[in-house]
């Protein structure tokens, strides 16, 4: 198959802004020969170059690597038990946050998480090679994407380095774009961000699936909404330590089912942020109609987990550690009953100093951690 022409690219739909740098930087430039997708599982250039080709324009992210590194991309590498650790994000997400991102003529941007460079190389043929500095944390990607980029004929400001850290050296930004999920937004980016300068991030507080957060800098803090669902690799630094389960069972039953808080939406899932900071949670349908809801807050090794069988009958719930996080989040779910069910789009975040801070619907209406 050849490489495709310009009406090949009509359907990853970027805005006017950004059709010219992806003529300019076409993403094949940025696909390893062996990488892998959720819908194609491995796709290899060498032995099946059609599929190859295809799967790169289409709407698809694209594994590059796994653990790190340390395993090799095959369709027989346990997927479950492995980490996706770098890819190439789907063109119509990446340009979304390039679109929240807004970058005016003779911006400097500091980019979080280089990957295989190609939004990087948006960013360069947009703005020019010198207005970009990329942080990566794994040498060995950025060895990678500095070789995708001269490909293409780009040569950023590359770094090897710890990007909840940002870059100094080259501060004031007008621009962070981070391409990789934060639990919490560094306050380092803020302080290397110049008075009006916007960072767009996906935000994971759970640290699974996320939302596109836009914040403005402005007297020392960051303030912001959110524009929609983001799913992306958490930053290496917030990645959470997975620990064995364990401590003593305590065993209760629920009051509110436990499908009603996990279907709640995406407005709960913000709320939920604010109020049990630092906790992951998620419920999921089993086979034969169980459904399961985990909590777990690692810091203080609290767990909790409610079982609901298929026929019904009482809820069975089991807690661990120092924390009561079931009978947390039946309060906190119950409090944002309380506030009407409020919509993500009358949340927002601030970042300050002290940390990062969840409100609704004007940032001086803060949420306050729960106390039960």
């Amino acid at each position: 198959m050849a490489s495709p022409g310009p009406d090949d690219l009509a359907h990853l739909a970027p805005t006017p802004e950004w059709e010219q740098a992806l003529r300019e930087t076409p993403r094949h430039l940025f696909i390893p020969d062996r990488a892998w997708t959720v819908n194609q599982g491995l796709i290899d250039r060498t032995t099946d170059s059609d599929t190859w080709w295809a799967t790169v324009y289409t709407d698809d992210a694209i594994v590059t690597q796994i653990d790190d590194g340390n395993t090799e991309l095959t369709n027989d590498s346990p997927w479950a038990t492995l980490r996706w650790s770098s890819s190439n994000s789907a063109p119509n997400m990446v340009f979304a946050f390039l679109d929240l991102l807004d970058p005016y003529p003779g911006d400097r941007v500091l980019e979080i998480g280089t990957g295989t460079g190609w939004t990087t190389g948006l960013l360069s043929a947009h703005l020019g090679v010198g207005h970009i500095t990329s942080v990566e944390v794994d040498d060995q990607v950025s060895k990678q994407a500095a070789a995708n980029l001269e490909r293409a004929g780009y040569a950023p400001n590359l770094v090897v380095g710890d990007g909840a850290e940002g870059w100094p050296d080259r501060a004031p930004y007008d621009r962070v774009h981070v391409t990789c999920g934060v639990r919490e937004v560094p306050y380092a980016w803020i302080e290397q961000t110049r008075p009006g300068g916007v960072i767009v991030a996906p935000w994971a507080p759970d640290g699974s699936g996320g939302h596109k957060l836009r914040l403005v800098v402005a007297n020392g803090e960051a303030v912001g909404r959110f524009h929609g669902n983001a799913a992306y690799m958490l930053l290496r630094a917030q990645r959470p330590e997975l620990l064995p389960i364990r401590g003593e069972a305590r065993e209760s039953t629920a009051r509110v089912d436990p499908r009603r808080i996990a279907r709640a939406g995406r407005g709960f899932e913000v709320a939920l942020a604010g109020l049990m900071p630092g906790v992951s949670a998620g419920g999921s349908d089993h086979p034969g109609g169980e459904h399961r809801y985990a909590l777990r807050h690692l810091p203080s090794d609290s767990h909790a987990l409610a079982v609901r069988e298929s026929e019904g009958g009482e809820v069975e719930v089991t807690q661990r550690g120092p924390r009561d996080l079931w009978d947390e989040v039946e309060a906190a779910y119950l409090a944002w009953v309380g506030w009407g069910q409020p919509e993500r789009g009358r949340f927002g975040v601030t970042v300050d100093a002290s940390g990062q801070h969840v409100w609704l619907d004007t940032p001086d209406n803060r949420i306050r951690e729960m106390v039960v």
